[in-house]
């Protein structure tokens, strides 16, 4: 019998919920999804990218992803491993002042987020035109994997993510 992977289990439960938020709850609109398999590694990557309704300025995405160790130290029920899966958040937000907001930004998603995460902000702008605003990509690695025990957590993950969102709006 097919034993689905904690990558498959945890893609599922990100999924349900995360459409049910916008179909059912009409809390966010989700703009872009990804299920990839990358064969060159080996690894599984599961993302799904959307914006709270009426705000679509700034753009969240859940990236859940699974090397081809976990996979297959999973499949193949290695002995004395935490096998499980990557999570990372991408928030994606324009800014114009570089040095207060991107501060902000900071303080407010170490505030919601606490210790749990690793923080990067990168700043781009388009080549030769005026540079009045900043895309501002902020990376959220999570530092622990995630696993099937972390199923109950997902629904206030997204509570989180959605407070976050609202956040960035507010910057």
């Amino acid at each position: 019998m097919y034993d689905p992977t904690i990558f498959e289990n945890l893609k599922v439960a990100f999924e349900n919920q995360v459409y049910d938020l916008d179909n059912l709850d009409r809390k966010i609109t989700i703009t872009n999804r990804i299920d990839r398999m990358d064969f060159s590694i080996l690894a599984r990557d599961f993302a799904v990218q959307f914006t709270l309704v009426n705000q679509p300025d700034v753009t969240a995405e859940i990236v859940l992803g699974a090397s081809v160790e976990d996979l297959a130290g999973e499949i193949l029920e290695l002995p004395g491993k935490n096998f499980g899966c990557s999570l990372l958040l991408r928030f994606n937000k324009s800014v114009q002042n570089v040095a207060i907001q991107c501060k902000q930004i900071e303080q407010a998603l170490n505030t919601i987020w606490e210790d749990e995460i690793e923080l990067t902000q990168i700043l781009s702008f388009v080549f030769e035109q005026e540079a009045s605003s900043y895309l501002d990509s902020i990376e959220v690695k999570f530092k622990s994997k995630m696993n099937e025990g972390h199923m109950d957590d997902i629904a206030d993950f997204l509570e989180h993510v959605l407070e976050t969102l609202g956040v960035l709006n507010g910057i």
